[in-house]
């Protein structure tokens, strides 16, 4: 196996991201775009980062004109460094605010598992196998 480095880890997502995987909550208040192509993808995302490295997921509530508009997810590596590949999907002023540490679902995710696995298998075709979950 050749060793990845995080910009080919960033590539593979980035390659992979697109509108059939991107959160239906996410497609009904904005679309998406290939402009931006990480809007929508930042829990299953977070979730592959997690099969690589381990470490912790992270969520936060998004903001927009003083109003709740969902929740964003990235993660926090074993390190303690915490990595978000997917916070410039926030073009239009929105914050994240109330950020804390949530247990991985065990087994199939309860929402977004078809999405997650569409997503993690054209990684897979970017980088190779990939350690994790799936099931």
């Amino acid at each position: 196996m050749i060793p990845w480095n995080l910009l080919d880890i960033d590539k593979g997502l980035r390659a992979s991201w697109a509108a059939d995987t991107c959160s239906p909550d996410d497609l009904a208040r904005c679309g998406w775009q290939p402009g931006n192509p990480a809007w929508g993808h930042c829990d299953i995302t977070a979730l592959i980062v997690n099969d690589i490295f381990g470490g912790d997921l992270m969520v936060g509530e998004v903001h927009r004109s003083g109003e709740q508009q969902g929740f964003h997810w990235w993660n926090r590596l074993p390190s303690g460094v915490e990595l978000d590949l997917t916070r410039e999907q926030f073009q239009d002023g929105q914050t994240v605010t109330a950020a804390c540490v949530v247990e991985r679902p065990p087994g199939p995710l309860p929402r977004r598992w078809e999405e997650y696995l569409l997503l993690r298998e054209r990684v897979i075709k970017h980088l190779g196998h990939l350690p994790g979950p799936a099931v």
